[in-house]
């Protein structure tokens, strides 16, 4: 018989957060001591808590993201954005900036038994900046005139452009899907033009994929007459924020998908790192109450296990995104989305149905 290969450790940085989003990390998390997954996991604990940002003036985080280009994988709980001005301040940037991130990868999904609005059933993803546009812009204000006036100088640089409509491009190919919508460059046709002009481009490379390039304000409208075909929406970042987070709304929670950040090479087509994580927040209201969804939290996990270039990564991905919709077709769900289970027992019966389906499948195999 064979001598048994080594199997190759699967490095996350795991970066721990604030009240109920640390609570759902910790849930997915117990899925990585399964021995059923045949994963050896080795995890890199980073302490992003509100308190340990303070104490180390964001070091902490600086040292996440610093990890996360030797690892490729990162994990994250949802974690406090203090509103005083002068502190630590959201540690998303920082993040974003220091693996040089350029796509957030966001998929509103049908979720079995909830009913979705406008009539939308197939999935539509939204791809949209990590960094620049509005976030992190300048900004300041001046008296004119006896008025107050403020100003704002933000930026995008045409090879972030380049990234995310090639990324769109490639994302809709993969998933059968057409690139649906682009920014106001009738109105900014310099700054947001030179993300059209990219889009445009892509469609050129890829034109196998169906593209249907609207305005912002168009794409908005029309996503509430969705014909039911899959949709890759492309957005500059302020542009995508909103976009997400009323996408995942119209399929019924936020807390039905994952969020997922990406680093790539100068081709735009292989990913460098990969930062997954929920995209809600820390629900303070739900803190130690065991009742919140964990569902984002579990997918994040998976879609991670995704970028691990192993068979065993993607049966161990798939395991947990099928037995996570499954139990929820079954009525096995947390309140939210009218079930009765608790955060810590919805966990156990995605667990337990993580472990027989790999084991039949290891069975057919």
């Amino acid at each position: 018989m064979p001598t048994p290969q080594p199997t190759e450790p699967v490095q996350i940085v795991v970066m721990h957060g604030d009240q109920t989003g640390e609570e759902l990390l910790n849930q997915a998390l117990r899925l990585t001591e399964k021995v059923f997954l045949d994963l050896h996991f080795e995890l890199q604990h980073f302490d992003l808590s509100l308190k340990n940002r303070r104490a180390t003036n964001n070091r902490v985080v600086h040292e996440a993201s610093a990890a996360m280009l030797t690892s490729r994988l990162g994990l994250k709980a949802a974690t406090i954005t203090p509103e005083q001005a002068g502190d630590v301040g959201s540690p998303n940037a920082i993040l974003r900036n220091g693996i040089r991130a350029q796509v957030i990868l966001r998929t509103g999904r049908r979720i079995p038994n909830v009913r979705p609005v406008g009539g939308v059933h197939a999935p539509i993803a939204v791809a949209r900046m990590a960094v620049e546009d509005a976030y992190g812009a300048k900004e300041w204000r001046e008296i004119s005139d006896g008025d107050e006036v403020a100003y704002r100088t933000s930026q995008i640089h045409r090879s972030t452009c380049r990234a995310v409509a090639e990324f769109a491009f490639l994302y809709a190919e993969k998933t059968n899907a057409t690139v649906f919508g682009g920014p106001k460059y009738t109105v900014s046709p310099i700054y947001e033009g030179m993300f059209k002009e990219e889009l445009d481009a892509a469609a050129a490379r890829h034109a196998a994929v169906p593209y249907r390039p609207l305005l912002i304000d168009a794409t908005l409208a029309l996503l509430l007459q969705s014909s039911g075909q899959a949709l890759v929406v492309p957005a500059l970042n302020r542009d995508g924020d909103l976009l997400s987070d009323l996408i995942l709304q119209m399929f019924g929670s936020i807390a039905g998908s994952e969020s997922l950040v990406l680093a790539f090479d100068e081709s735009a087509t292989q990913v460098k790192a990969v930062m997954a994580e929920a995209p809600h927040g820390t629900a303070p209201a739900l803190e130690g109450k065991d009742v919140a969804n964990p569902m984002a939290m579990i997918l994040a996990l998976a879609a991670l296990l995704s970028y691990v270039p192993t068979r065993k990564a993607e049966r161990a991905s798939r395991a947990i995104y099928e037995s996570t919709f499954e139990a929820i077709n079954d009525g096995k769900a947390t309140t939210d989305l009218g079930g009765s289970l608790s955060t810590t027992v919805f966990t156990d019966e995605v667990i337990r149905r993580v472990g027989n389906k790999l084991e039949v499948w290891s069975a057919l195999s």
